[in-house]
C-alpha cells in the first residue's frame, strides 16, 4: 500500500520514498564535481534513479559515501510518484538501457521485479559487506527470487512501514477508556477482535456519531498485513478468494462499518486530512512514516493529544528496496554502493533524519534507533514500538498483483460496504468480480 503513501510530500513526513529513472552513467572523464578526488576529475559517476522523496540524498548519506570514497562521484534523479517512475523501469530494464546503475523499487512491485528480472539484476545477496543475518527475514524474503528463478536475492530493503495504532488520548478520555499507552496497548493486545471491541466500548460511552476508526478499508489492511498468507501462496497462486484470513480481515473491517465505528473517510483525501484535527475519529492504524503526517495535519493543536501504541498483531504498510541492473556501465560498484546505503549504519541515520525506519534489525539496538521517542505523540518510545512491530511482521509471499488485489477490495468492496451501505456480502462481490476482471487483463 506503499502507493497511497507517495501521495504524500509534507516535508515533516515519516519515511518516504524518493525519485527517478537516469540515463546510463555518463563518462567519468567528463565528470569532475562533487565527490571528484582532489586531482578534480572524479574516476567513476554512479547514478541512482528514485521516486517520491526517498530521503538517502536529503539525510546527507551520498556525501558521506563520496567522503569515504573520492574517486565516486554520485548523481541522483527523481520522478515524484511510482506510478509514472515504475512503468518506465520495466521499459528500460527490457531494453537493457536508460537505466540508472542503481534503481529504487516500491514494495508493491519488488514482486514482479523478482518474479520477471532476475536475470537482469545483480545478486546483492553476495555483494561485499551484505549480511543476510542483520536484515528482518521477511524484508530479505521479499526481494529474494523464488528456487525457480535462482534464490538470488536482487533487492536490498531500505525502509519499512511497521504499524501502530495512533490514538486521541483526550477522546480515549472522554469516553472513559485509558489514555496510557500501555494500557490502551492492552485493550487489544494478540486479537483484531478485541480492537473492535474497543471501538463497541468507545461508542457506547462517546455517543452516537463519535467515530473510533477513520475508515473501515484503513483496518482492513492492517488486519490483512498481519497474516501470514494473503493473497497469494507459496507457489505464486493466487488465493485471496480461498483464504480465510483474507475474507475475515474484509469481514472483520466491515463490522466497524456496520456498527457505525467509523467515520467513512477515504484515506488521503482533504476530508481524511481535516479530520485528524477536528477530531473525527479516536484511531487510525499507523505506520512508523504516517506520524509525520498525522502531525502535519493536526498541527501544534494536536500535540499531546495523539499518543501511539502497539497494534493488535505485527503488520506492515510500505517500504522500498534498492536493486543494481546488470546492464550499469559499474555494477560492481554500484552493488557495493547499494550495500552500503542499506546497511544497519545508514538506515540508522536514514531514520533519524527522515524518520524512515530501518528494515535492517542490526540497526535496532543503535541509540538513534532505541532511544527514539516523538515528542509530539507525548514522547512515545517510537524506535522500541516500531522495532517490535518491524520484528514480529510473518513472512508472508507477495506475488505480482498484490497492489491491485488490495486496491479493489478497498475502493470497491470496502468504500462501498462504509460509504454506500451495501451489506458485506454486496462489497466482497463487487471486489471479487473487479479484481477478476483486473487479472485477466
Amino acid at each position: 500500500m506503499r502507493a497511497r503513501r507517495n501521495l504524500v510530500t509534507t516535508a515533516g513526513l515519516l519515511g518516504v520514498a524518493a525519485l527517478l529513472l537516469a540515463g546510463c552513467a555518463e563518462d567519468p572523464a567528463e565528470s569532475p564535481g562533487k565527490g571528484a578526488p582532489s586531482g578534480g576529475k572524479a574516476q567513476i559517476t554512479l547514478t541512482v534513479g528514485v521516486f517520491g522523496a526517498f530521503g538517502l540524498q536529503e539525510a546527507g548519506l551520498y556525501d558521506a559515501y563520496t567522503a569515504q570514497n573520492p574517486g565516486i562521484r554520485i548523481e541522483q534523479t527523481s520522478i515524484e510518484r511510482n506510478e509514472n517512475y515504475y512503468p518506465q523501469l520495466l521499459t528500460h530494464l527490457g531494453t537493457g538501457s536508460g537505466l540508472a546503475d542503481i534503481q529504487a523499487v516500491e514494495v508493491n512491485n519488488i514482486a514482479e521485479i523478482t518474479a520477471t528480472q532476475a536475470d537482469k539484476l545483480v545478486d546483492l545477496g553476495k555483494a561485499p559487506g551484505v549480511d543476510k543475518a542483520a536484515y528482518l527475514p521477511w524484508k530479505w524474503a521479499q526481494g529474494t527470487a523464488s528456487a525457480a528463478k535462482g534464490g538470488v536475492t536482487v533487492g536490498l530493503g531500505t525502509d519499512i512501514g511497521p504499524q501502530g495504532i495512533c490514538y486521541r488520548k483526550d477522546l480515549f478520555e472522554a469516553a472513559g477508556l485509558p489514555t496510557d499507552r500501555a494500557a490502551v496497548g492492552a485493550l487489544w493486545a494478540g486479537d483484531w477482535n478485541k480492537y473492535l471491541e474497543a471501538g463497541k466500548a468507545y461508542k457506547a460511552k462517546a455517543g452516537e456519531g463519535k467515530a473510533f476508526v477513520d475508515s473501515a478499508s484503513g483496518v482492513m489492511a492492517a488486519v490483512t498485513g498481519s497474516s501470514a498468507q494473503r493473497f497469494y501462496d507459496e507457489r505464486g497462486k493466487v488465493v485471496y478468494k480461498t483464504n480465510p484470513a483474507v475474507r475475515g480481515a474484509f469481514d472483520l473491517a466491515a463490522a466497524f462499518a456496520t456498527e457505525g465505528l467509523s467515520a467513512r473517510l477515504q484515506q488521503f483525501t482533504p476530508a481524511w486530512d481535516q479530520g485528524f484535527a477536528n477530531g473525527s475519529f479516536a484511531t487510525v492504524s499507523c505506520p512508523a512514516w504516517m506520524l509525520g503526517y498525522i502531525q502535519d495535519k493536526a498541527g501544534p493543536a494536536g500535540k499531546d493529544k495523539w499518543d501511539v501504541a502497539q497494534a493488535p498483531k505485527p503488520s506492515n504498510w510500505g517500504g522500498s528496496f534498492l536493486v543494481v541492473p546488470k546492464a550499469g556501465k559499474h555494477a560492481e560498484e554500484a552493488a557495493k554502493l547499494a550495500a552500503w546505503l542499506t546497511a544497519p549504519a545508514q538506515q540508522a541515520r536514514l531514520f533519524e533524519k527522515r524518520g524512515s525506519f530501518p528494515s535492517a534489525s542490526a540497526a535496532y539496538g543503535l541509540p538513534s534507533v532505541s532511544g527514539a521517542k516523538h515528542d509530539y505523540f507525548g514522547g512515545a518510545p517510537i524506535g522500541e514500538i516500531f522495532a517490535r512491530a518491524a520484528e514480529g511482521v510473518p513472512v508472508a509471499a507477495v506475488g505480482p498483483k498484490d497492489l491491485v488485489i488490495a486496491q479493489n477490495l478497498a475502493d470497491i468492496g470496502m468504500l462501498q460496504v462504509d460509504q454506500k451501505g451495501r451489506s458485506p456480502q454486496e462489497g466482497w462481490e463487487a471486489a471479487v468480480k473487479a479484481i477478476d476482471n483486473a487479472l485477466d487483463r
